[in-house]
Parts: structure tokens; sequence; C-alpha cells
């Protein structure tokens, strides 16, 4: 028989484990919209970054590359231990370095309702993305349907506007987009949600839980796309030649929940 020490301590291991599994349940709650009646919304796929290292199952990262007026390079992403991606924007000779990670082969997916916990960038001259993207967005003849680049947010201000765009029919000159810029007080302080709800339908453009935009430009994709998660410098974003760097771009948490048959009691 064990003694009453042991039991004791048994006791509040058992307590003290129980209490961390509501809190984890707590975590992955969202402020998710209204499913239509009948439905419930079920997580299918989700990255909470912890750890020390990228889950490359779930992820890939870019080989280094030339992109924009920066190169794209494994050694801008990193995690740092406490939860988060970190993708960093630095100055390495005569170079700007940045990065991207990207669920490209690891997880493709249409419809349903996307969702990230990001911090923004503090320094001009770089702008962080929470995007999906597929090749058939280069296709022409369908519109957006047969592929539409979705940027749930772009931010490359440094004040409270937030840019949303759809693009379709390819980059050249068939290249069509649709976009809107939507002001978030407060949206370069902490942590904030940027979330898309994309239906057969509509798509439906989320901060913080709250609907900033609805659209169907192009006609709704309807093909599976991939998550992109990423920093980009350029002078859409101001002059990089400004920017105290290092910067970067942390992000908590990213997670895709599905429609399914709510369960019967």
């Amino acid at each position: 028989m064990q003694s009453p020490r042991f039991l004791l301590l048994g006791c509040a291991a058992a307590v003290a484990m129980s209490a961390a599994a509501v809190g984890q349940t707590a975590e992955l709650k969202d402020q998710l919209p209204d499913p239509p009646p009948g439905k419930q919304w079920k997580l299918i796929w989700h990255d909470e970054f912890e750890g020390t290292a990228l889950d490359t199952s779930r992820w890939e990262i870019p080989p280094e590359g030339k992109r924009r007026d920066a190169v794209w390079s494994p050694k801008a992403i990193s995690l740092d231990g406490k939860g988060h991606l970190v993708i960093r924007v630095f100055r390495e000779n005569d170079r700007y370095i940045d990065g991207c990670v990207r669920t490209r082969g690891k997880f493709e997916h249409a419809f349903g309702y996307y969702v990230a916990r990001v911090q923004l960038q503090k320094q001009p001259g770089h702008w962080s993305a929470f995007w999906m993207y597929h090749p058939s967005v280069s296709r022409v003849g369908d519109e957006g349907r047969d592929g539409t680049e979705i940027d749930i947010f772009e931010k490359p201000w440094l004040d409270d506007r937030v840019q949303q765009t759809l693009h379709w029919d390819g980059y050249g000159k068939h290249h069509k987009s649709e976009g809107k810029v939507v002001r978030v007080p407060g949206v370069m302080e902490g942590f904030h949600t940027f979330a898309l709800w994309w239906r057969p339908d509509v798509y439906i453009f989320y901060v913080d839980g709250r609907e900033t935009w609805r659209t169907a430009a192009g006609g709704v994709c309807q093909v599976p796309l991939y998550l992109k998660l990423s920093d980009e410098v350029g002078p859409w974003a101001g002059d990089i030649r400004k920017a105290q760097l290092p910067d970067e771009f942390l992000v908590d948490y990213v997670r895709v929940y599905d429609l399914v048959q709510k369960a019967e009691r």
C-alpha cells in the first residue's frame, strides 16, 4: 500500500494534469463565426509552433533565392521556444534576408475557416502576410474559380491599415485583382487574429473576429490552395534603408476549421 504522502502527490499531479488539459483545450478555442443550421466547426489542421524546430511534416521552407528586393532564406525562419514562429528580416553584407514558410504538398485545402494569430513587424521597408496560393492562379479563362491568390492580410504600413486582396488570371497582361484596405485601431501593438471564411459562394474576411470584407470577386475559387506566411522587402512598404534591423514577424498559431454535420444529442 502506498503511503499517504505518495497518494497526496499522485492526486496533486492528477489535478495539475487535468488543469493543463483544460488550459490546452481553452487555448484552442477561437472566435468562430456562427455555422449554418445543422453544422458545427471542427479543427482539422493546426500548428501552435511549440518546441524549437519547425515541423517539416506541416511546413516547407523554400530554398534560398531572390524575392523582390531581398533573398528568401531558411536562415530567416526559426521558432523562439516560446510558442512562436519567427520570420526575421536582417541585413547580411550587401543583401537583405527574409523568408517564407508554406504548406505546399503537405496541406492543401478548399473552403473552411483559416485563422492566424500574429504580431506584426515594427520597421519600414518590408511587409508581413498570411495568404493562400497554388500555381493554378496563373490559369486564364475561368476567372478565379480555377485558382485565386487569397491575401488574408498584408501589412505594408506601420499604421492601422491592413490590406486584404484577391488575385486571379495570372500575373501578366490578363491579371485581375480586387482588394480592400481596412482600418484596425491598435493593430500594430500586441497579437491579433486574421481570418478567412472561404465558402463555395463567397469569401468573408475577419480581423480579431470582426468581419471586414465580404466578396465573391472573380468567382470564388473552387480548387485547393496551400497556406503561406511570409515577409517581403520592397518599396510598397517604404524604404528598407531606414529600418533598424533585425526586425521580425511573429506567428502564435495557424488553425484551419471545416464545417461538419452537427452531432445529434
